[in-house]
């Protein structure tokens, strides 16, 4: 019989330190996941897919579905993109990468296959919660697999101390799926696509503010996922739910943003603040500018996202401020309501999925678990 090798005084000695500590969106930022723009796919088509993006941008996408973004899409926003990262990393700021993926390789389950997407957005398919990673259920199709191009990233992290889950991979069959949705109209009771079959949620629909979180329910982003991890976490974390009239919800970065503690922005389109969360009744509540009309047309048809991409900001501290250069309204607005704006450019990276906030994941702020509400 072969005995396994002792651990050695010396190993037992040296406690593992997580690299991974976030328990919000503004204490002093150290680390960073930016996403990647190699290898991506326009999104191959999908009920859950079309239902979430603007209606001129879900007919091109119908018609380009599993086919590689155009050449000159990629380097306008791989351009803006390494401008980003350049900033980051001259604010003292480490940055890390996933690999570079093939996204027109075809994947399947038992049930269906599809293309891949793209790992732009490290936001919506890794939640950090303190120091943990978690892997999110999400909802596309051709998001499945996703994650797979930062497992060198997340086992590197669990290896130096970092805790990591993966919350139970959907199905994603027919019956996730409500087969006679339509988008509600203004006035209508709020529907979404998705069934309580089974847990699914982006990690993009939550916002963190130590002990509290905050949630959408969307059109990715069902009751039973929100149940999932409010059981998951524990009696530790209050997760609250803010209600949006967004019409097709999905990710709350462009609904209700934390700032700082005791403020938030929110979307005055999508927001009745009159019912937000009483926890909330002692903050600022910061209704957010118009966004800056945007006159490239290619880029009005090709996006992914809503006009509200102006409120996707990253925060590095309770101060300062990364926000789009384009959107001059909102860096007003920050700058009057006591913030350092920094402007960067970054509006290339839409058709890709998102702005500053989603192209990130922040693993590692210097601060620890508090308190932030009533």
């Amino acid at each position: 019989m072969v005995s396994a090798p002792a651990v050695t005084t010396e190993n037992a000695a040296e406690p593992l330190v997580s690299p991974v500590n976030s328990h919000n969106e503004w204490d002093p930022l150290e680390e960073v996941v930016v996403g990647r723009l190699e290898g991506a796919v326009i999104p191959q088509s999908h009920p859950v897919v079309t239902c979430n993006i603007p209606p001129w941008a879900a007919r091109l996408q119908r018609l380009a579905s599993g086919r590689r973004y155009p050449r000159a899409m990629i380097e306008a926003a791989q351009q803006e993109l390494d401008g980003f990262i350049a900033l980051l990393e001259s604010l003292g700021v480490t940055v890390t990468r996933p690999d570079a993926v093939d996204y027109k390789r075809r994947f399947g389950t038992p049930h269906w296959s599809s293309r891949g997407f793209c790992n732009t957005c490290p936001r919506d398919s890794m939640l950090v919660i303190g120091d943990e990673v978690i892997e999110t259920p999400m909802a596309w199709p051709c998001r499945y697999f996703e994650t797979h191009s930062y497992r060198g990233i997340l086992k590197d992290y669990f290896r130096r101390g970092a805790r990591w889950t993966s919350a139970p991979r959907p199905q994603l069959t027919d019956e996730l799926f409500d087969g006679d949705f339509r988008i509600p109209a203004a006035g209508e009771p709020m529907r979404y696509i998705l069934t309580e079959y089974e847990p699914v949620f982006d990690a993009a629909d939550f916002m963190r503010a130590g002990r509290d979180l905050f949630v959408t329910r969307s059109n990715v982003t069902n009751r039973m996922g929100i149940e999932w991890l409010r059981r998951h976490l524990g009696p530790g974390y209050r997760i609250h739910e803010i209600e949006s009239r967004c019409r097709t919800p999905m990710h709350i970065d462009t609904t209700f943003v934390l700032l700082a503690p005791g403020k938030v922005m929110v979307n005055p389109e999508y927001i009745d603040v009159d019912r937000l969360p009483d926890v909330l009744r002692s903050w600022d509540v910061l209704p957010a500018p118009d966004p800056d009309p945007i006159d490239e047309r290619m880029l009005k048809l090709t996006s992914m996202c809503g006009k509200w991409l102006s409120m996707n900001v990253l925060m590095l501290d309770e101060k300062r401020v990364i926000a789009e250069r384009h959107h001059t309204g909102t860096l007003r607005a920050l700058e009057k309501w006591g913030f350092e704006p920094i402007p960067c450019d970054l509006l290339h990276y839409a058709p890709f999925g998102g702005s500053f906030h989603c192209a990130t994941l922040d693993v590692r702020r210097r601060g620890g678990l508090d308190s932030y509400l009533s």
